[in-house]
């Protein structure tokens, strides 16, 4: 093991070498492009970063604002939409139905005769 980390370490010192010579070797111009590339590359990455910096804040509050909707909100309430009986439903099914709704008055004239209610 101790072997391979000096080899390791003669290799990294070599190209260490190699590339800061061919860095020497460079022209103006060229280190002034690479120069250039280099701010624009830091600058952009930067304003990645407060980009999404900016937007933390508010991506918060919007999740702790659905976080409370969805705690406080009232238990459903459960509505009975089937009609009282069975009967009723049959009737409304039947044949019979439209000839019904024609004397509704007079079957709600003997509902409250068999209610007991004093009907006039």
């Amino acid at each position: 093991m101790n072997g391979m980390k000096e080899s390791n370490d003669k290799f990294a010192k070599q190209a260490k070498a190699l590339f800061d010579e061919s860095v020497d070797r460079l022209d103006a111009a060229t280190l002034s492009t690479l120069n250039r590339s280099r701010h624009r590359a830091l600058e952009a990455a930067s304003t990645q970063t407060v980009n999404w910096l900016r937007w933390a804040p508010v991506t918060g509050v919007a999740v702790a604002a659905l976080v409370a909707v969805l705690l406080l909100q009232p238990d459903p309430v459960m509505v009975d939409t089937m009609p009282a009986s069975v009967t009723e439903m049959e009737i409304l099914l039947g044949d019979e139905s439209i000839e019904m709704l024609e004397d509704l008055e007079f079957y709600a004239w003997i509902d409250q005769l068999e209610a007991g209610d004093d009907v006039g």
